[in-house]
């Protein structure tokens, strides 16, 4: 028993210190969150990957291993020198190496093994600089693909660069509409469902690999049924109703195509020890 309430006090202790050392890389990932569009599912990625450490926690005796102090120690002064510079991003990756490192110190190998996902699982909500930049492109393909299709059904539309001209209006297609954010999303979901389902290793592989075309058709949809809908009833119809409730519409859409594609793909059954 004192055994058990010494490591509790350590436990704590190495949370308390940890808490403490992360805030203002904590206080920059909560701003991103409230702030980044693409972003905002970070909140709850938290709390699952916290779901999932408790499901895959070690039940058996801990067998620390001092090899974990690499890990840790090259978290810990990644962590120091991305903070010292502002690289907060950075310094949120860093963290994760240094709770690996910490799991594999105190726990032991084949606790880290099963702790590795719930750990690895806390990427998707750190905010990497990359991810903007990509929305250019996609604004640029979802503009040209979406007007061909709102020509299929009618619409006396063209297009330039990222500019969609109607008959009776004028249209943009912004970082908002590009589809970037249904991406990212997606991408979190597919990490969960490929850690979660019973299936073969292809089928997890072509689930990865079908996460970026299902999200780039099902906006490229969203946005010509867009089109449709500001040229049929007007562009303050479109925009000010249509426009802020279709994405979530075109999202579950797209989240029920992964749905049938794991099925295709022969990824069924949760995973008992997930339960």
């Amino acid at each position: 028993m004192a055994f058990d309430k010494r490591s509790a006090l350590a436990a704590a202790l190495v949370g308390v210190l940890l808490l403490a050392l992360s805030y203002p890389t904590l206080r920059w990932l909560v701003n991103e969150w409230l702030t980044n569009d693409y972003y905002s599912h970070g909140w709850l990625v938290l709390p699952v990957s916290a779901f999932l450490a408790w499901r895959q926690w070690p039940k058996g005796e801990r067998e620390p291993a001092n090899v974990g102090l690499i890990p840790l120690g090259l978290g810990l002064v990644g962590y120091l020198v991305a903070l010292l510079n502002k690289a907060y991003f950075l310094a949120a990756l860093a963290l994760i190496v240094l709770l690996a490192g910490l799991a594999w110190f105190f726990l032991g190998t084949r606790a880290l093994r099963r702790l590795t996902f719930p750990i690895g699982f806390l990427i998707f909500m750190v905010p990497l600089p990359f991810v903007e930049r990509a929305s250019l492109p996609l604004q640029l393909l979802t503009g040209s693909c979406s007007t061909a299709v709102a020509r299929v059904v009618g619409v006396d539309a063209t297009v330039r660069g990222a500019q969609v001209t109607l008959p009776n209006v004028d249209l943009v297609v912004g970082a908002q509409c590009s589809g970037l954010r249904s991406i990212v999303a997606l991408f979190t979901l597919v990490a969960i469902f490929i850690y979660m389902l019973d299936g073969p290793w292809w089928g997890h592989l072509l689930l990865v690999l079908s996460a970026i075309p299902v999200a780039i058709l099902g906006n490229i949809f969203r946005v010509a049924s867009l089109l449709w809908v500001a040229d049929t009833w007007g562009a303050g119809t479109g925009m000010t109703y249509y426009h802020d409730y279709s994405g979530f519409v075109f999202f579950l859409f797209a989240f029920a195509l992964l749905l049938l594609l794991s099925r295709a793909f022969r990824c069924r059954g949760i995973r008992a020890d997930i339960l």
